[in-house]
């Protein structure tokens, strides 16, 4: 059934930019199996020995199995209550993210496959239930654990965790879902936003059987304020249309609809299908906005505005729960410390994130860098299934606000000869422009860190734990030819020969990593500090020196909060500040005489 919205572990409703009633939550107790070698390849052949709590994988405590070992392959099984369906209804069978392939049996029938481990998929199961009564769901995982040629973000590939890769995720780790729909269905929407043209862009699919007459109407509003209320016809199961709003020309009432981090105005999006006699087909509820980015005169530029990025590289796990967040609240509370503090963004670091933590960043407001996990090998196994899954992380999350920026490439990854090898250029600057021609409509950095092939913004990643030395690299503009013609700070060039700075605008998009944590022996990071005061020096003056560059459109600290041992965060892993949370915001937000008051000095004091 569908968990309360008051139970801890209650995760939201899946996909909150196509909502609709009647869906039921598959979370909780299923029965598991391991398979260490992959031997078992039917239901028939599995030895069911465990249970395990979905969504979270079984490398996870909260999972119940904390398996930590090699193994290829496990089992999933559940037996669930199939609604009962009226003529000509379907059920489908949500997934949102199995790692990394998955296989599905229904009631002994095999059902759908999907590959691609932070992609969601769905099966239409209708063929294989009877209504009103119980099904059996079957799913085989295979992951394999030393496989290097498929995007794995950060997953370790040795047993413990070392350096700056943590445990394995294998399996289940996004909620499960039941969904009853009609015969022909709504089944997905996609939103453009305008602003030079202020309008809003929409395109529709209906999904499963063809019907002549439909029309879709499509409502937008603001709170209690109707902005269009507009039908269309279905013409071959889609709708492409553009829907002009009223322009108020003034600033001031423009900016009361523009979407930003400092005001995050969403437009609700109410969609019903209509049939050819005037009944009511399918409807379901969606949301979107009005907002513009881009880069223009070496600035990021949002809703025509140069914009200062202060990014956080949040790579988002929790102790107990890996990748998977312990609930919805888990993924607001995420987004709300983000916020308090000072960031304005985040650049989600080799992970594709859970949809609801999306929604929140809409709702709430912040700009998210969208960054593909990684794969380690150049392979044409490798090219081909990162190209297919980032294809589909870009189909999945376009029309969220909060997404301001598509990151394929994570400082080399997977292409470790991009200087040497022309075939390794050749992928990057396919993947931008792939990027570019799939979204048109946001910055798109080719590889973030170093060795520049494509890319709209430079990304610099820069950890000198001196920020006297980085004022000095950066003090002016004059320094950019130079920069980006000698040996960067990673000892990498910053651009490959060809592919020379062309006005992008220069962040700093990785930085800091300070670590402080009480265990010295068993955690690191890029630097290290003894104490919680000069932890806040230290902050403060790499800020406030990042601050004090014109030359930067802005930048992206490492990191949100410690990550297994990694410990460089500004938060614990459990999420506790590791100093005042008033005195990060200050100095994030770049308020010298705030930033002292909050850590209790006067402007003449220093810390010790």
């Amino acid at each position: 059934m569908t968990l309360d919205p008051n139970d801890p572990l209650y995760r939201g409703y899946p996909r909150p930019e196509l909502e609709r009633e009647g869906w039921v939550s598959l979370d909780g107790p299923w029965d598991f199996a391991v398979d260490p070698e992959a031997d078992w390849s039917i239901p028939g052949h599995v030895c069911w020995t465990e249970t395990i709590v979905v969504p979270f994988a079984p490398e996870t405590a909260a999972s119940g199995v904390s398996l930590t070992d090699f193994f290829r392959s496990c089992w999933y099984r559940r037996t669930v209550d199939v609604p009962v369906l009226q003529e000509g209804q379907r059920l489908l069978l949500h997934f949102g993210a199995v790692d990394y392939s998955a296989v599905v049996w229904v009631n002994g029938h095999p059902a759908g496959f999907h590959e691609g481990g932070y992609t969601p998929f769905t099966i239409d199961i209708t063929w294989f239930v009877h209504s009103d009564e119980r099904a059996i769901v079957v799913v085989r995982c295979e992951d394999d654990p030393h496989d290097l040629a498929k995007p794995r973000g950060k997953q370790d590939w040795q047993k413990e965790p070392h350096s700056i890769w943590y445990p394995r995720t294998t399996g289940i780790w996004q909620t499960v879902w039941l969904e009853c729909v009609p015969g022909t269905w709504i089944g997905d929407v996609r939103w453009t936003s305008n602003l030079e043209r202020y309008e809003i862009g929409v395109e529709a699919w209906c999904h499963g059987a063809r019907r002549d007459g439909l029309r879709l109407n499509v409502k937008l509003s603001i709170e209690d304020k109707v902005l269009a209320d507009d039908t269309y016809t279905v013409i071959a199961g889609e709708v492409h249309r553009r829907i002009a709003l009223s322009d108020p020309g003034i600033d001031d009432f423009r900016n009361e609809i523009l979407w930003s981090p400092e005001r995050p105005v969403l437009i609700t999006a109410e969609l019903c299908l209509w049939g050819g006699r005037g009944e009511l087909v399918d409807s379901v509820r969606s949301y979107t906005a009005i907002r513009n980015v881009g880069t223009q005169n070496g600035r990021f530029m949002l809703n025509g505005r140069p914009y200062y990025l202060r990014m956080v590289l949040d790579q988002g796990y929790w102790p107990d729960t890996g990748i998977t967040a312990p609930n919805d609240a888990a993924l607001r509370r995420d987004v709300e410390l983000a916020k308090a503090m000072g960031f304005n963004g985040v650049r989600k670091h080799q992970k594709i994130e859970d949809p609801r933590y999306l929604y929140w960043a809409d709702v709430l407001g912040l700009c998210v860098w969208a960054e593909m996990p990684s794969a380690y090998r150049f392979t044409k196994q490798s090219v081909d299934r990162l190209t297919s899954e980032w294809t589909a992380v870009i189909d999945r999350d376009y029309s969220h606000p909060c997404i301001v920026t598509w990151v394929p490439f994570n400082e080399s990854w997977g292409v470790p000869d991009l200087p040497a090898i022309a075939a390794q250029r050749h992928y990057v600057q396919a993947l931008y422009h792939l990027t570019k021609t799939l979204d048109p409509t946001r910055p798109v950095v080719g590889n973030d860190g170093w060795e520049s092939a494509a890319t709209d913004i430079i990304g610099i990643h820069d950890y000198d734990a001196d920020p006297r030395r980085i004022f000095r690299r950066y003090d002016t503009p004059d320094v950019v030819p130079q920069l980006l013609q000698q040996v960067g700070p990673a000892g990498r060039l910053l651009t490959l020969e060809g592919y020379e700075h062309r006005g992008q605008p220069l962040m700093v998009t990785e930085c800091g990593g300070i670590a402080f944590a009480s265990d010295e022996r068993y955690t690191w990071g890029y630097s290290r500090s003894i104490s919680a005061p000069e932890f806040a020096e230290r902050y403060d003056a790499l800020i406030g020196t990042l601050h004090r560059l014109p030359l930067l459109a802005g930048f992206c600290y490492t990191q949100f909060a410690d990550t297994y041992q990694e410990a460089n965060g500004l938060l614990f892993a459990d999420r506790t500040p590791k100093i005042p949370i008033e005195a990060i915001h200050a100095a994030t937000a770049g308020k010298v005489d705030a930033r002292m008051q909050a850590l209790g000095l006067s402007s003449t004091e220093h810390l010790v």
